[in-house]
């Protein structure tokens, strides 16, 4: 899918206001969650390897999610039901994630848009970009950070499925764990309320 056909996408778009962390704060977490060069070579790599498979791996996440309603009621009206036009939204942003989080350089332009991630799951921006009514207006942090490790281990099959050594699976693997970390972290400085 083409980035502009993607409802809401908004990367490197003026609408995105500018993030409040600094080049030096995202070096800092860089270090933190010791992601290097070699892990930015291999995060690369897992790009190239999930790029024709990120349908598959939102099946998985989405099954998932599906599968615990304490978590598919943030997508869901105020009866209960889930929003499918919303779901489908969202699922397509999701996916360019995926691209992302791989792919782009982690410049002023990729804070900025983590930025925006991080408040559209806040009372700030949740439910406005799609005119989700009635969907709960924010997801709680716990469920950000325990996505953490879902989000983490589905995804080791997709980068194992092209034949690359183990040692080769294991360094892209290892690189997405720590991007996925490190993207949770930005997504939990709104609520942290001046102490991120």
């Amino acid at each position: 899918m083409a980035e502009s056909a993607i409802a809401g996408y908004l990367y490197g778009s003026d609408e995105v206001p500018r993030s409040p962390v600094s080049a030096e704060d995202l070096e800092l977490l860089k270090q933190s969650v010791l992601f290097g060069p070699d892990d930015a070579r291999a995060l690369r790599q897992a790009g190239e390897v999930l790029g024709d498979q990120v349908e598959e791996v939102l099946d998985v996440w989405y099954g998932f999610v599906a599968s615990h309603p304490h978590l598919v009621r943030y997508f869901a009206d105020a009866e209960g039901s889930p929003i499918e036009e919303y779901l489908a939204r969202v699922r397509a942003r999701f996916g360019q994630w995926v691209h992302d989080l791989c792919e782009r350089d982690w410049d002023q332009a990729w804070l900025d848009y983590q930025e925006e991630i991080a408040l559209r799951h806040t009372e700030a921006k949740k439910n406005r970009t799609d005119g989700a009514t009635g969907a709960p207006a924010e997801v709680p942090l716990r469920y950000m950070i325990a996505f953490i490790y879902p989000i983490t281990a589905t995804v080791r099959e997709f980068l194992a499925r092209k034949g690359h050594p183990d040692h080769e699976v294991e360094a892209m693997h290892q690189a997405w764990f720590k991007a996925v970390t490190l993207s949770v972290v930005l997504w939990a400085r709104p609520y942290a309320a001046g102490r991120w």
